[in-house]
């Protein structure tokens, strides 16, 4: 049982995070030691937790032991645990980077604030409460603006306001829906808002509806879905690059909260509802996808391409979920682990760039230093994120053709998916032509004014980069567990009963449990009313005995 290790993920950050800003500030090397530290424990935790959730027990924690719904919870089920597992192995392999390449000397309070940063990233993936999830939300936020400075610099700081105040817009509107569903159930334990949904008044559906489509909104804002997508190619294009590498799961939080609540609490099969998550899903997703990669096909610098790479797998992403099927859901945390991997890898290579050259744009300048070996990893790494063959984003794309072909638009899925995959690949060959194989001059252009960390090109940097590499190898070699897994996750999404019966207990469990509150409350009762009467008999005695 990893009961009171489902806590940990959280509480392990939170109290590094603090100690090495208060007692660390001032010495780099500590600093480094503590955050690696934290890092590899976060891995050990995770992993356990995955594997005591591949048995398909769904557990939760309850924080200071007040029972759900009335305390706060956490769960862990099978898909918490791939995305704190996914986030740990990506938030090591990009710290280990930051270090060795130097970009965590290059402002003040970057260990620190990495700690937060992840903190509420795996509070979200495993809270039970959606309140607690816009409390992790808002951490997520104001870290991601720490990092997102980082560095310094007038441009940076303005991409840095600009997506402050739209995610701060997204979060107003996040309270919005909060205070209606409370309003409406009088809670927001997940599990006590799916039993309470499917008993939902009449009189009550208009609201819920517009709480559901709140939501949406708000989580269509943080997985970067058009027209709500305007905020990520500049975030990502000029944040460091460590820093947007780590922003790559950032989006995967929106999709993972869209598959959460509208599997738990708001199904399609409730009444409400009634088709619209999927309805307005699936034609966001295929403009999204088409957006992204005319960017990737048009865009000016590499910094700016890979930006765009990213809005189109989420596109891809989207599509799958928008079917709303174990299928669908499974094929989209396959392609949601690639995705996550290869968008982080490209991000750092464009930060080898950027040291090699001074900046990533796609204009001839002259040879840069090891040419050949940073040319070598961003053929993979394109290769993978336009999902072309033989790596897990070929596998990844094959299982949402798959998916979607019981839909009944999945001529435009098949159609969109394909044409943007071979128009991806065009583009990466036309950014790696540019950069690694035209003949080149000693011109140096301005479109891309930021530069590369100076320790990028050691062994260290590239060692890390080539890890994080390997793990999309190994996610392709290990194809079989790891899409039987997310088959199994997804069966259990769709398994309600599972997840409410974890964190609520069975209705005999409940019984039990209300009648020996009932038993209690009454002999409490009881003890008060002979208390009661002995004083009485007491007090009575004296004047018994006066008269």
């Amino acid at each position: 049982m990893m009961e009171h290790w489902i806590i940990a993920p959280i509480v392990v950050p939170a109290l590094i995070g603090p100690m090495i800003a208060l007692t660390m500030r001032h010495d780099i090397v500590l600093q480094r030691i503590a955050g690696l530290t934290s890092g590899v424990l976060m891995l050990g935790i995770t992993v356990a937790l995955l594997v005591s959730a591949a048995g398909g027990n769904v557990e939760s924690y309850e924080l200071g032991s007040w029972p759900a719904p009335f305390g706060i919870v956490l769960v862990l089920d099978r898909l918490s645990a791939l995305m704190v597992t996914l986030t740990a192995v990506l938030g090591l392999g990009i710290l280990a980077y930051a270090c060795a390449t130097g970009w965590d000397n290059r402002g003040r309070n970057f260990h620190s604030v990495y700690q937060f940063q992840m903190m509420g990233l795996f509070g979200a993936m495993l809270t039970g409460d959606i309140f607690n999830l816009f409390v992790f939300f808002e951490i997520l936020l104001i870290a991601s603006y720490g990092l997102m400075t980082h560095g310094g610099g007038r441009m940076r700081l303005r991409g840095g306001v600009q997506y402050v105040v739209i995610n701060l817009a997204g979060s107003t509107l996040f309270l919005f829906a909060l205070g209606t569903l409370y309003g409406v159930f009088g809670t927001l334990n997940m599990a006590d808002l799916a039993e309470r949904a499917a008993q939902l008044p009449a009189g009550d559906a208009a609201l819920v509806r517009v709480a559901a489509a709140l939501l949406l909104l708000v989580f269509l804002l943080k997985g970067a879905l058009l027209p709500l997508h305007f905020w990520l190619p500049n975030t990502y294009a000029l944040a460091p690059a460590p820093v947007a590498a780590l922003f790559s799961v950032m989006t995967k939080v929106g999709a993972y909260a869209v598959i959460r609540v509208y599997t738990l609490i708001f199904p399609d099969t409730l009444e409400p509802i009634g088709g619209l998550v999927g309805t307005v899903l699936m034609p966001a997703a295929l403009l999204t996808l088409a957006v992204g990669v005319i960017g990737v096909l048009g865009g000016a610098t590499l910094a700016r391409i890979v930006s765009f790479a990213a809005i189109a797998s989420m596109g891809t992403l989207f599509i799958a979920v928008s079917t709303f099927d174990e299928a669908g859901i499974a094929a989209a945390l396959y392609y949601l682990m690639h995705s996550t991997l290869a968008a982080a890898a490209l991000f750092l290579i464009v930060d080898q760039v950027r040291a090699r050259r001074g900046n990533s744009a796609l204009a001839l300048q002259a040879p840069m230093p090891d040419g050949g070996l940073v040319a070598a990893l961003f053929f993979v790494a394109a290769i993978a994120m336009a999902g072309m063959p033989p790596l897990s984003g070929f596998i990844g794309k094959l299982l949402v053709l798959d998916a979607i072909r019981s839909a009944d638009w999945w001529i435009w899925g098949w159609a969109f998916i394909l044409i943007t995959s071979l128009v991806a690949l065009v583009g990466f060959a036309r950014a790696g032509s540019a950069l690694f194989w035209k003949p080149h001059d000693a011109t140096a252009p301005d479109d891309d004014p930021f530069q590369g960390a100076p320790g990028a090109t050691s062994n260290l940097g590239l060692a890390a980069l080539a890890g994080i590499l390997a793990l999309i190898v190994a996610l392709t070699v290990a194809a079989g567990p790891a899409t039987r897994y997310t088959q199994a996750a997804a069966g259990q999404l769709f398994d309600r009963q599972v997840y409410i019966h974890a964190v609520l207990g069975t209705p005999d469990e409940r019984a039990a449990r209300r009648a020996a509150e009932a038993a209690a409350a009454a002999s409490a009762t009881g003890s008060t009313h002979a208390g009661g009467q002995a004083t009485t008999d007491s007090a009575a005695t004296p004047t018994q005995e006066g008269s």
